[in-house]
């Protein structure tokens, strides 16, 4: 049985033929390249005369093919990628939002101004967070998925965005109105709305992180 490669995240799929479409990343059928069995024959001596077992290899595509980093800007890029920085920087936002949409429904529920500061504190740390998270996935998504605009992708850079801008707005409108959370207006609801949405769209892109990371 044949084995095939997406050249855009690296799946592996079994069978006579590529799937039409890669299941983890929506790639084309022709982001596939075959994986060969080839046999590596080592040098004879006098003593031994031993082959070496088959390795498989990948037949590179020519989006594969890398430049050395000759500028400051591509060893740090580079290192980026060696190191994971997307996903590990991702999980302070991930991690955060949450509680900040926890805090600030309890403290509109019991009506505790504490809890709304508490929100307020974590939304911050969310925006000083995203900085790095956005440029280190865009980083990612250009050298590891090759700017790759399948469905899954558009979804990722969108909710990326949302999440971004609905932080900003939230410490935003919490600086212009601290006592939001009191508020009688219909204003109150757009607030609470605003947070559902953010923690929907950084829900959203974790679960496609995910699914690329761990090609399932």
């Amino acid at each position: 049985m044949k084995k095939w490669k997406c050249t855009v995240c690296g799946y592996i799929h079994t069978g006579d033929e590529p799937p039409e479409t890669c299941p983890v990343c929506g790639a084309d059928k022709s982001k596939f390249i075959e994986i060969t069995a080839t046999e590596k024959k080592p040098e004879k001596t006098a003593a031994q005369s031993t082959p070496a077992p088959e390795a498989d290899t990948v037949k590179p595509s020519p989006d594969e093919v890398s430049k050395p980093a000759s500028r400051p800007y591509d060893l740090i890029t580079d290192l980026m990628i060696k190191h994971h920085v997307h996903p590990v920087s991702v999980h302070f936002p991930n991690g955060v939002v949450p509680v900040a949409v926890l805090f600030i429904f309890l403290a509109i529920i019991f009506q505790f101004t504490g809890l709304a500061r508490a929100s307020f504190y974590n939304m911050i740390i969310v925006l000083l967070s995203l900085p790095l998270v956005l440029f280190s996935g865009f980083n990612e998504w250009k050298q590891k998925y090759k700017r790759s605009l399948t469905a899954i992708f558009m979804v990722k850079i969108i909710s990326a965005f949302v999440v971004t801008a609905s932080a900003l707005i939230i410490v935003l409108w919490h600086l212009i109105d601290p006592d939001i959370i009191t508020a009688t207006s219909t204003s109150k609801t757009g607030f609470i709305l605003l947070h559902l949405i953010m923690l929907v769209a950084t829900g959203i892109a974790g679960f496609i992180g995910g699914k690329l990371v761990f090609k399932d």
